[in-house]
């Protein structure tokens, strides 16, 4: 497609049909079979992010709203309205900041944390619906793929790469939130969950155009919000907006590139306009990165620097002089290198930080949501360490590296070009579902053999004919 103008009102309309009358037959194999290890890898992040800091107390408060009960809170078994299950939900997911991120396109990476936001939703959903696997899978696949490609045609920088002093590199034309695409996921995934038509659903998307909000920088002030907060609003909002649209509420009639009231503001402001309907309908594109630990994605290659050093040296944390992470120039530009603090939401510095991650890493010789608990944080032998650490360059484009020099004289050092997760370095089977049942361990919560049930349903949710069957599992303690 060309950036003129005579083109916009069919995009939307294309974008629209897309969500509503795709088939489960439609999509890649590799793509289901991508969809359904991200629901059971967000179900565990969700599982294990209810002990995250303020997590119990969200559950709490949305319980004592009361309502009808048509989802359940993930490790609570609570039942509520939807929209606000899929608040909470999507909320813990983040809670420990361990979902999946990143797209790939023709070799091109964009970074969001869309399916944070999106699989929670289409999973209460689903439950509320009493939907099949299959239909869970396409109602997924299809609000990830518009997400997409609305955050490709803007062609954001990863974090890090945006122009100085705006890191981020919001999208033009539209607020300047983290939340300005995630939440048509959901409302595209809410529309068809919940049967709206053609029309129904452009007006959703318009409708959702009031509600997108969110802000970026609770990343840098170590706030409860950071994104968590984000995940959960944006999926509230696109359900509500379909709901609205759904009893006759009427919004902007173009969502995405309507002159003037657009999420573009017409074709014409966005920079790669053709990737919107590009192969639409014949490829889906979905979010490719796996975290095996806690934290920004930019800290795990960090993490991982500190692990092998700790394994393939006789360490004690006491006897280290001073260590220097050296980061590619991507990585030093992003927030991570930030000068660490303890704040009022300590949870919120330290995933966060390039020098915590190490430092936890090297004392414990591991990386795991309690290290990032308020209690753990403030361990006086990862702090001590904390203090001896320098953030400095990398002559190369990419990784990183760490040295340290010890006491007694040695130089160790160990470099690390992509962290495990990449797609280039994927986590295998076996290690996904590790993550999973360490999630379930540590949240203790839900039973042991119900997880492992749902791991068995989530490797066959094509075949599952109720989504609700696995959904009950979440929240069964005893």
């Amino acid at each position: 497609m060309s950036n003129g103008k005579t083109d916009d009102s069919r995009v939307i309309e294309a974008l629209t049909a897309n969500v509503l009358n795709t088939r489960f037959e439609d999509i890649e194999q590799e793509t289901i079979e991508n969809t359904k290890m991200r629901i059971l890898d967000t179900i565990g992040c969700a599982i294990g992010g209810v002990r995250a800091s303020g997590n119990t107390e969200l559950i709490e408060l949305v319980k004592s709203w009361g309502g009808r009960s048509e989802a359940t809170i993930i490790s609570d078994g609570a039942k509520g309205p939807v929209h606000d299950v899929a608040m909470v939900n999507c909320a813990l997911c983040r809670g420990f900041d361990r979902g999946p991120l990143t797209l790939i396109i023709d070799g091109k990476r964009f970074a969001n944390h869309v399916s944070e936001t999106t699989v929670l939703t289409a999973v209460s959903l689903a439950e509320y619906r009493g939907v099949s696997g299959k239909e869970l899978i396409t109602s997924l696949v299809v609000g990830d793929d518009l997400a997409a490609r609305l955050h490709i045609a803007i062609d954001r920088p990863l974090p890090g790469q945006g122009p100085p002093g705006n890191e981020f590199g919001p999208p033009r034309g539209f607020p300047p939130s983290r939340g300005s695409v995630p939440v048509f996921g959901a409302t595209a995934i809410a529309g068809r969950l919940l049967g709206l038509n053609a029309f129904q659903l452009r007006n959703a998307f318009g409708i959702a155009t009031s509600m997108a909000a969110g802000s970026p920088f609770g990343l840098w002030e170590g706030a409860s919000t950071f994104g968590k907060l984000n995940q959960g609003t944006e999926a509230r909002s696109g359900i509500n907006a379909a709901q609205l649209a759904k009893a006759g509420w009427i919004g902007i009639p173009d969502a995405f590139f309507g002159e003037r009231s657009g999420m573009y503001r017409g074709l014409a402001s966005c920079d790669h306009a053709e990737r919107v309907t590009d192969n639409l309908g014949k490829k889906y594109h979905v979010e490719v990165t796996f975290k095996p630990y806690p934290g920004g994605r930019p800290t795990h290659a960090p993490i991982e620097a500190a692990l092998a050093l700790v394994r393939n040296n006789d360490i004690n944390t006491d006897d280290i002089e001073k260590a220097v992470l050296r980061t590619s120039p991507v990585a030093t530009a992003a927030h991570y290198a930030k000068p660490y603090k303890i704040g009022d939401y300590p949870t919120g510095d330290a995933l966060f930080s390039y020098k915590y991650s190490v430092a936890s890493a090297l004392v414990r010789n591991r990386a795991a949501n309690e290290d990032y608990t308020e209690e753990f944080i403030r361990d006086p032998r990862v702090q001590e360490l904390i203090g001896k650490i320098e953030l400095a360059g990398l002559d190369r484009e990419e990784g990183v590296e760490l040295e340290l020099t010890m006491k007694d004289g040695r130089i160790l050092s160990e470099y690390v070009r992509v962290a495990s997760g990449d797609p280039s370095n994927p986590m295998s089977r076996e290690k996904l579902l590790a993550k999973f049942m360490e999630q379930v361990d540590y949240s203790q919560t839900v039973r042991r053999d119900n997880a492992e049930k749902m791991v068995e349903m989530a490797e066959n949710l094509e075949n599952l004919d109720n989504v609700a069957e696995m959904v009950r599992l979440t929240g069964q303690q005893s």
